[in-house]
């Protein structure tokens, strides 16, 4: 049976996920959830996900939430993307922990602030400060990837594809890969592994849809 994955176009969190199970060549299918109009909200989805939220990952009788719980099963299962050693491994959970609370964490609430949600039901003062806070959290990133190609050891684990996820999305929410010259060269260096795509060429659903 085809493992599934339940996303939708605009979530970084999901394209994780769907990047990390391409890249492992494992089988699956994505299973579009129209979070735009409230499916993720709906008590059927519920029943699949009581927290309301994409990615899902349902393998056969197993059904996982959190993307970082997601991406580790992933890499367990098939002893890819997960570090060369114990010590390596726990060093790529360090960094996927500090990606969901001071990066993605932060950089997916600004971007559905200023890319999603109608101008007038934005909170005032948020969106700077949120910023704010990702500025400190991009600059932690590039200067530690200062004479790295990867966050941890020698070859591309979980830890990247977490940290990157929301990095390629075309929207505008205040990074600009040119300020940021050790990011923009590992961003470059995760592109170019084989099964890479873009987001919205990876999972169904996209801005345009609803235009």
């Amino acid at each position: 049976m085809t493992a599934q994955l339940y996303c939708f176009g605009e979530s970084g969190n999901a394209y994780k996920c769907a990047l990390a199970l391409t890249m492992t060549d494992m089988e699956w299918e994505p299973v579009f959830v129209d979070f735009f109009n409230g499916e993720a909200r709906t008590p059927a989805f519920r029943e699949i996900n009581e927290m309301g939220e994409v990615p899902v990952y349902v393998d056969g009788p197993l059904t996982l939430t959190q993307s970082g719980v997601i991406l580790d099963y992933i890499s367990s299962k098939t002893g890819k993307l997960g570090g060369r050693s114990a010590a390596e491994r726990r060093d790529v959970l360090r960094w996927v922990f500090w990606d969901n609370h001071k990066l993605s964490g932060q950089l997916g609430t600004t971007r559905f602030l200023m890319n999603f949600l109608p101008e007038d039901k934005r909170p005032a003062g948020v969106i700077p400060f949120l910023q704010g806070r990702l500025k400190a959290a991009y600059k932690v990133l590039n200067t530690h990837l200062e004479g790295r190609d990867w966050v941890v050891g020698e070859a591309v684990t979980i830890a990247d594809l977490s940290c990157c996820g929301y990095l390629y999305y075309p929207e505008p929410f205040g990074f600009d890969r040119a300020e940021w010259p050790n990011i923009d060269r590992w961003l470059d260096r995760i592109s170019a592994l084989p099964g890479w795509k873009p987001p919205y060429e990876m999972m169904p659903g996209s801005p345009a849809d609803r235009v």
